[in-house]
């Protein structure tokens, strides 16, 4: 009877603390003696948030993906640019970045109840968390502990996954951070969230290839549908497709259409026509409780990707200290 209560013990012990692909040592009660209110103000101020603008949950997530393709998880993605420096988020894959203001306030409020404990990079971990839950889908306890970068350059989002990449080019870059494909599959259902601008995908609609003036891969009719909201030209500058018919929920049908062949981007239809995703890809478009459950562990490995322990608590998390 010891032993099974030492192996349970154990083992909520390797859920609640985690060692990052850095090495650093990541705790999920990290700010419990600290800031023990900590994850309760980024919870509310995420809730209100979202009310006054549903776009702000697909926006946190995308940035937290961004923040750690770049760096690690260390908050430098919500560096602003000086002038003697061009910062991440106005690299070009990152103009579209937005909601850095519903960062600003949490740390404001953090600051005025817990002055200079709380990291941006946690509370960016956290938030990413709070909106997939405000979002229906599924709740994971976030390891803390992450310190804050200092350094921020534009010229490296050129390392981003891009919405033309294949599948070939998305196992190699998620590998190069410790990922899987199965974790690139299952991180790719962030996109259940969101909208993305025509610039992203018109090259699949028109002069496709030599063979083919439209992508093969994509639906008839869903391609038609993107070419009469895509026109050439193209006078609208918000003109664009939500990710799936879902776009405020999180749910599986991202890979619902994307074995119709209605993924909106390259790198999402690829996920289907690739044998080491494919069944992934189906799985996860057949059993929704099956997507929820690897998407909040993928986000946990997500979070542990360059972690920061030997940087600072910004107190602005626009500028380093």
């Amino acid at each position: 009877m010891g032993r099974v209560r030492m192996i349970c013990s154990l083992h909520v012990l390797l859920i609640l603390v985690g060692v990052s692909l850095s090495g650093a040592i990541l705790d999920a009660n990290y700010y419990q003696k600290t800031c023990p209110q900590a994850e309760d103000i980024i919870y509310t101020t995420l809730r209100n948030a979202t009310v006054y603008d549903p776009k702000v949950p697909a926006r946190i997530l995308r940035m937290f993906f961004h923040d750690c393709f770049i760096r690690g998880c260390d908050a430098s993605v919500l560096l602003d640019s000086t002038p003697g420096n061009k910062a991440e988020k106005d690299g070009p894959p990152n103009i579209s970045l937005a909601a850095f203001y519903v960062i600003d306030d949490v740390k404001t409020k953090l600051e005025q109840s817990c002055p200079k404990t709380v990291s941006c990079a946690d509370i960016l971990a956290v938030a990413a968390r709070d909106v997939v839950v405000l979002s229906g889908g599924p709740s994971w306890s976030v390891l803390k502990g992450r310190k804050d970068g200092r350094t921020s350059r534009a010229n490296e989002t050129i390392n981003l996954p891009a919405p033309s990449s294949n599948t070939s080019q998305l196992i190699q870059s998620f590998a190069q951070r410790g990922l899987s494909a199965k974790d690139l599959v299952t991180l790719s259902g962030g996109h259940t969230l969101g909208f993305s601008h025509c610039s992203s995908f018109e090259a699949r609609l028109r002069n496709f290839s030599s063979a083919h003036d439209t992508d093969p891969t994509l639906d008839p009719k869903f391609a038609a549908d993107l070419k009469g909201k895509c026109p050439k030209p193209n006078t609208d500058r918000n003109a664009g497709q939500l990710l799936d018919s879902t776009a405020s929920v999180f749910d599986n049908d991202y890979y619902k259409r994307v074995v119709g062949g209605r993924g909106v981007f390259v790198s999402d239809q690829s996920l289907l026509g690739d044998y080491r995703t494919r069944w992934i890809v189906e799985a996860f478009a057949r059993d929704q409780g099956l997507f929820f459950r690897e998407f909040a562990g993928a986000m946990v490995r997500l979070g542990n990707v360059g972690v920061v322990e030997n940087g600072e608590v910004r107190v602005n998390c626009r500028v380093v200290n």
